[in-house]
């Protein structure tokens, strides 16, 4: 079953560079850049469209729509509900990125909102945002989780709850990732510590999900499968940056280039994956 998983995972990265998927992203002043510029280096069409009086109808003509709400103002925040209400009516997947919900209560309240009116296919968030989002205790430092990853018997039941509760797939990002539709659960186990001396390499996992599930959709794949092939896409090319780099502003560089040369074969190849 692992090897079927990442043979639909490798197709779907191809298949990103096939089509150039438009991703509208509605994201974070932070990462902004670097959310545009993996996406573009993925092989998919970044448009980081945040204004509300050009979202829904923007939304509307994109392949995916990626919402990060790591510096959620009141423009993003009214950005963000017309253009999931567009996504909904044309059939454009949704990824979600809840970010800081662990520290801020604002973001879950968000988070509701967003999935009330219009639903969500894929929420991405590290392990202490889904810990939090599933009501467990979480120790948090602004956007990161603080201490050791969870249990894995833990993290798995905090992701199928949150997974359910919101009806969509969760990928939960850590030293081992989580990917679950609340039924069937994948354990990725590809990623750098280096991922983690950079900003941002959260937020671009969720961006290359935006564009994996586009791809999904194109070729008939699941949501469970646009979620692997965005985080195993990511942690690959994290592996390989590291190889190349080892301080913060040299790595950034080298995850670019590593995701630009990045094919589904490399995904065959280098996959670690547990179903």
């Amino acid at each position: 079953m692992s090897h079927q998983a990442l043979e639909t995972a490798a197709r779907i990265i191809d298949a990103v560079r096939e089509q150039k998927p438009l991703v509208d992203c509605i994201t974070n002043f932070v990462t902004v850049n670097d959310c545009a510029n993996i996406l573009l280096a993925f092989g998919a069409s970044p448009a980081m469209c945040d204004a509300f009086d050009e979202s829904f109808n923007f939304a509307r003509i994109s392949s995916a729509l990626y919402i990060n709400t790591g510096t959620y103002i009141k423009e993003h925040e009214n950005a963000a509900i017309v253009a999931v209400l567009a996504a909904k009516q044309a059939g454009v997947p949704v990824v979600i990125d809840p970010v800081g919900c662990g520290a801020l209560p604002k973001q879950v309240t968000a988070l509701n909102f967003l999935t009330g009116i219009a639903g969500a296919d894929i929420i991405k968030g590290n392990m202490g945002e889904i810990m939090a989002l599933a009501g467990r205790e979480v120790a948090v430092k602004g956007v990161d989780a603080l201490g050791d990853d969870p249990e894995e018997s833990e993290i798995e039941d905090a992701a199928k709850q949150v997974a359910l509760r919101y009806a969509c797939v969760v990928a939960a990002t850590g030293k081992a990732d989580v990917i679950t539709d609340g039924e069937r659960v994948l354990r990725v186990y590809n990623g750098s510590e280096m991922l983690t001396k950079i900003t941002g390499a959260g937020c671009m996992a969720g961006a290359l999900c935006g564009a994996t599930a586009a791809a999904a959709k194109h070729i008939g794949a699941d949501r469970v499968s646009a979620a692997l092939a965005g985080i195993l896409a990511m942690g690959i090319a994290g592996e390989r940056a590291a190889l190349q780099a080892n301080l913060p502003g040299s790595y950034r560089v080298a995850l670019m280039d590593s995701i630009y040369t990045l094919t589904g074969a490399d995904v065959l190849k280098q996959g670690r994956l547990r179903c």
